[in-house]
């Protein structure tokens, strides 16, 4: 949307201040609460992911009694249904019929690609807690975002790293062919710069992997990287591990084998390694306190998406408490969420001039833990307090 001349926003990398919001005023304690979207993946085969990041944002929220920064606030949810043009509906009502001031969630990088100029175009701040295209890390980056996860390509990159260290020769690729898919790939090949055997994509709602895998199986390569998130994981390494593959190829991965997919998976899973900026066994006070109550609550183990979405909940406790409950206070409510003064479950926790972190990526092991539950246990730190690939090609100053 065009900015007026006398105002900054999208375009010019800005931010108005209090005043011209249109999204309904700051809830002072006594008066109404502030409204929250939260966009997801609540249906289908991936819904494990869009679940786990409700329900990491709002363990939060319900121990704070229904607060953020000591002010109510109305979470409004709507299921995106990993359609764009679904996606896009729904942004709209949020913005248009809900006055919302905040949206957060988005789960997958196609759905994040629909929403995120109709969110921020309309000045709605997005506190991303999953997707991490690479466009809205780079050039179409928003003053109005802020991405508490990760960008697409960061943990694919330590991976990359790590099958460099480990002198694998041949390697496949495997994604489902669409953004993150295609981040992921690009991210690993970033490091790892032995040229891949094959690039393997499959579409976003398959679930049937048998011609790939016995096409893998002909290649014959030392190793296999792969992303599958949430249904399409538990899938694909189970299929990988009935085909036999389990015990003769390593299987590399991002965001395939997690705390939703484990429990699915079952043993064929130990062993796997994955990439990630957080594993449940980080000895953080944070980290700790974060999965006590989140096994507690909902007696499972919490996956990176329920974590990265507390984060997410987090980041706004401090900032509404920051402004005093006055978040159309644009530009103070910007600057409040760019200090991320908050304890993260990944330990230290700082933006990059994108608005996405700057953190380290590490490669976890899927490893039984002192319960013998199948989970994730830190094996290296590749690389450290690392910035993603795309910040250069974004104009905002840090």
């Amino acid at each position: 949307m065009e900015q007026d001349a006398g105002r900054m926003g999208h375009r010019g990398h800005g931010l108005c201040g209090s005043g011209g919001a249109r999204t309904g005023s700051g809830a002072r304690r006594g008066a109404s609460p502030i409204r929250i979207g939260f966009i997801g993946e609540l249906s289908g085969s991936t819904a494990g992911v869009g679940q786990d990041q409700l329900d990491g944002f709002n363990l939060l929220v319900e121990r704070n009694g229904g607060k953020l920064g000591g002010y109510p606030i109305q979470l409004i949810k709507e299921d995106s249904q990993m359609k764009p043009e679904v996606a896009n509906q729904v942004a709209r009502r949020l913005i248009e019929r809900e006055r919302v001031s905040i949206i957060t969630g988005v789960s997958f990088s196609n759905v994040m690609l629909a929403v995120h100029k109709t969110i921020t175009d309309k000045e709605v701040f997005l506190i991303g807690s999953n997707a991490g295209p690479s466009q809205i890390a780079g050039a179409q980056c928003s003053p109005y975002q802020f991405i508490t996860s990760w960008q697409g390509d960061q943990a694919a990159e330590a991976i990359g790293k790590y099958a460099q260290e480990k002198g694998y020769k041949r390697v496949v690729t495997m994604a489902p062919n669409y953004q993150a898919g295609k981040d992921t790939v690009a991210g690993f090949k970033r490091f790892y710069t032995t040229p891949v055997v094959d690039e393997v994509y499959t579409s976003l709602s398959q679930l049937d992997f048998a011609a790939e895998l016995s096409q893998i199986a002909a290649a014959k390569p030392d190793a296999v990287f792969a992303f599958f998130p949430g249904g399409l994981g538990i899938a694909f390494a189970k299929q990988y591990s009935q085909a036999g593959l389990m015990k003769t190829l390593p299987l590399l991965s991002v965001f395939t084998v997690d705390a939703l997919s484990l429990p699915a998976i079952g043993d064929a899973a130990v062993g796997m390694v994955s990439g990630s900026f957080w594993a449940p066994d980080f000895d953080n006070a944070a980290s700790r306190n974060f999965v006590q109550a989140f096994e507690a609550k909902y007696k499972r183990i919490p996956s990176n998406y329920a974590a990265q979405s507390y984060d997410a909940a987090q980041l706004l406790d401090s900032a509404i408490a920051k402004v005093q409950g006055k978040v159309d206070d644009k530009k103070a409510f910007a600057a409040a969420l760019k200090a991320a003064d908050f304890k993260s479950v990944r330990g230290d926790f700082r933006f990059g001039n994108n608005h996405f972190p700057v953190q380290s990526m590490h490669v976890v092991q899927v490893a039984k833990d002192a319960q013998g539950r199948n989970s994730l246990k830190t094996l290296a730190t590749p690389l450290k307090d690392y910035t993603d690939a795309y910040q250069g090609q974004c104009k905002m100053k840090s």
